[in-house]
């Protein structure tokens, strides 16, 4: 196992987790991204898949010896890690019958 791609991926991986938990149950999301992120909760659910995926490549990259399930397992990470994105972009979309003055 190569330790020193194993340690940054997952502490990646758990700070990612970290804030998409803080999104789903608060709604918080990280001052940088307030301005963008539209359905904090749906954006908290994909970041939550990120993390998922990149602990599953993490695991599959680096711990499993075996190719054909190595080449298998990094597919459906980055696969999985692609459905998160996808989500994170979906909570970051403007609704289209807001109501108000329309200022964030």
């Amino acid at each position: 196992m190569k330790f020193y791609l194993a340690i940054p991926v997952v502490l990646l991986a758990l700070l990612f987790a970290a804030s998409g938990v803080a999104a789903v149950t608060r709604g918080w999301v990280l001052p940088m991204n307030r301005r963008h992120v539209r359905r904090p909760r749906l954006y908290g659910w994909g970041q939550l898949v990120a993390a998922f995926a990149l602990c599953w490549q993490a695991v599959f990259g680096l711990v499993i010896s075996d190719s054909d399930t190595r080449q298998w397992g990094n597919l459906t990470g980055g696969a999985i890690l692609l459905a998160g994105l996808i989500v994170m972009m979906v909570g970051q979309l403007t609704g289209g019958n807001r109501q108000g003055s329309g200022t964030p």
